[in-house]
């Protein structure tokens, strides 16, 4: 019999085979249960032990983190405080190319601001100079036009034959369209006294042989040139040697006037032989140079005659002026001795006034109450001292 929670049972009964049946597979379960037990703590300890190392490699490795942690915290720091640095580095950085923008801004700006001034200032000169170009060349088709006739060619040499003249000689020294006793009329005629005389100037101007020269551009043309040009100008000696050398009234020689240094340099140049022909004629050409520098030693010579001619009026003049200078120094040495006497009187005065001083100090030093307290004093007493010094 087995008891039970409290009951009885057989050994037999089937409550106690079941019970003990189960109890039976429960044993061998837990027979099976400590050896796969055994079995997996054999097997486990190998793992065990890694588990073992990898826990020790996860603490090192939380080790680890906790240091980079603090490092990265450090590093953080660090960064934040270079960042701060290097924000106000940027800013006072930033400020500064700010500041030399804006200076350069403001001296790019006034610098264009001048420069356009200028650029204005230059357009306007250049506007001007357009301005005068055009003028100019308005002039210059003007001149041209003038040229171009022979009458009006003939009355511009004219014109600056009598400009030439009037800067270089006095307004009596010469005359303009001046009429010779043969009826030829001079352009210019200057008074120089006798040798030489009065000489003429005569203004020509040969322009179309000139320009057919300069137009020239084959061997043919230069040479029909050359000769007209050539006989232009022996027709131009010929005439003014002809009308206006008149013996008795006039120099032994003209002057012919070339308004154009260009057809002068030409002349001289390349037409030697045809100068030489007017030295012969006596008819010397000149341009608008060489005939001022004709001009001023004419003047030279004008100034010397005319000095000449004043001569006996200057030195009557110098006559009268030593005149004066006598009288002067007769005067001037009745003066001194005027001047002499004045200063001996004013010694004499200075001489009488220091007496009179030295009398009047004597007189105000005298005690008149000692006079009057002694009656033995009389008024006589005084005359020492006042009569024979008075009377000085």
């Amino acid at each position: 019999m087995i008891t039970l929670f409290g009951q009885s049972y057989a050994w037999n009964a089937p409550e106690v085979l079941l019970i003990g049946g189960a109890l039976l597979v429960l044993a061998i379960f837990l027979i099976l249960i400590l050896r796969a037990a055994g079995r997996s703590a054999t097997m486990a300890a190998p793992l065990m032990r890694e588990m073992g190392w990898l826990g020790q490699r996860v603490q090192s490795l939380s080790d680890g983190q906790e240091r980079l942690a603090g490092g990265l915290h450090h590093v953080g720091e660090n960064q934040a405080v270079s960042q701060t640095a290097m924000l106000k580095l940027m800013e006072a950085r930033l400020a500064e190319v700010s500041r030399q923008m804006g200076e350069s801004l403001h001296g790019n700006s006034t610098r264009t601001a001048r420069s356009l001034g200028e650029l204005q200032q230059r357009l306007e000169t250049i506007d001007k100079a357009q301005a005068n170009i055009e003028k100019l060349s308005g002039n210059v088709l003007n001149l041209q036009d003038i040229l171009a006739n022979k009458q009006a060619r003939g009355a511009f040499g004219e014109i600056q034959l009598n400009d030439i003249v009037q800067k270089a000689l006095p307004s009596d020294a010469f005359s303009m369209q001046h009429t010779l006793s043969n009826g030829k009329r001079a352009d210019c005629l200057v008074h120089l006294p006798n040798p030489p005389g009065p000489i003429v100037i005569d203004a020509k101007f040969p322009l179309e042989a000139y320009e057919a020269l300069r137009r020239a551009d084959n061997p043919r043309q230069v040479t029909e040139a050359n000769a007209q040009l050539r006989t232009a100008v022996r027709a131009h000696i010929k005439a003014i040697s002809e009308k206006y050398i008149i013996e008795g009234e006039t120099a032994d020689g003209a002057l012919m006037f070339l308004p154009s240094e260009a057809v002068y340099a030409e002349l001289h140049a390349n037409f030697p032989e045809v100068v030489r022909e007017g030295f012969a004629a006596r008819v010397w050409i000149v341009s608008p140079t060489t005939c001022m520098a004709t001009l001023n030693t004419m003047r030279a010579v004008l100034k010397d005659a005319r000095m000449r001619e004043q001569a006996g009026a200057i030195r009557r003049e110098l006559g009268e002026l030593y005149k004066d200078v006598d009288r002067l120094v007769e005067r001037v040495g009745n003066l001194d001795r005027h001047f002499g006497q004045a200063a001996k009187d004013i010694e004499e005065i200075k001489v009488s006034s220091d007496k009179a001083s030295r009398r009047a100090r004597r007189l105000d030093n005298f005690d008149f109450e000692e006079l009057s307290a002694d009656p033995s004093t009389t008024p006589t007493s005084l005359k020492p001292i006042i009569g024979p010094q008075a009377a000085e």
